[in-house]
């Protein structure tokens, strides 16, 4: 075999290889969201006021901040799943929650409170929040790390990360219809904290389950 047989043979590899991760992660996220969601209404529930809440943008804004990350995660960890991929390119698309955050705590800076910024920072539901988003993330890391055992990252750690990241956005996602505590400086504290932790356990699981 040549070298530019093997090289097209690679890359139709590759190719097959990044296909197969996309199709095998889309599927065991369709599998696990529902367990996700699942836990949510058993344990916790939707808060009583979601209807009236829906009128207020800083309820809005948490769907926006969490879904903001987990689809960009979604994507990186896609690309990543390619032996070559690097993140260079890629990293600015993790800065659209923080952005959003930064507008909605600046809007909500620029209104009469009744309330004081630590109180607003505390809010009601900080622990719950800090066991509720690492709880509901877990069936959606573990569906992550399997499906993207069918790519080939380079970088396993990393792939790790970024599919607790998404694992995280989602399962924020899906704790916003509980949390009554609405204030962007209680959901880039808490919401946060819970997204870093569930990170650092992707990192960890993905360093061990994605080397190839």
């Amino acid at each position: 075999m040549d070298t530019d047989r093997l090289i097209q043979t690679l890359a139709a590899d590759n190719d097959t290889r990044v296909r197969s991760a996309g199709s095998a992660l889309a599927m065991a996220l369709l599998v696990a969201l529902p367990v996700s969601a699942a836990m949510l209404l058993v344990t916790l529930g939707v808060r009583k006021d979601v209807m009236t809440a829906m009128h207020n943008p800083f309820f809005d804004l948490k769907f926006l901040v969490t879904l903001a990350l987990a689809l960009p995660a979604i994507m990186i960890s896609l690309h990543l799943s390619r032996p070559e991929a690097s993140l260079r390119g890629w990293t600015w698309l993790l800065l659209l929650p923080v952005g959003l955050l930064g507008i909605g705590i600046a809007g909500e800076m620029m209104l009469p409170q009744r309330l004081s910024m630590m109180t607003r920072l505390v809010g009601n539901n900080s622990r719950v929040c800090m066991v509720a988003i690492p709880a509901f993330s877990l069936p959606l890391l573990a569906a992550s790390l399997v499906a993207l055992r069918h790519g080939a990252p380079a970088r396993p750690a990393v792939a790790g990360a970024l599919a607790g990241l998404l694992s995280a956005g989602l399962a924020a996602t899906l704790y916003a219809a509980h949390c009554s505590d609405d204030s962007p400086l209680f959901v880039a504290t808490w919401y946060t904290i819970a997204t870093a932790l569930v990170t650092a356990i992707g990192a960890l699981a993905g360093a061990k389950f994605l080397k190839y």
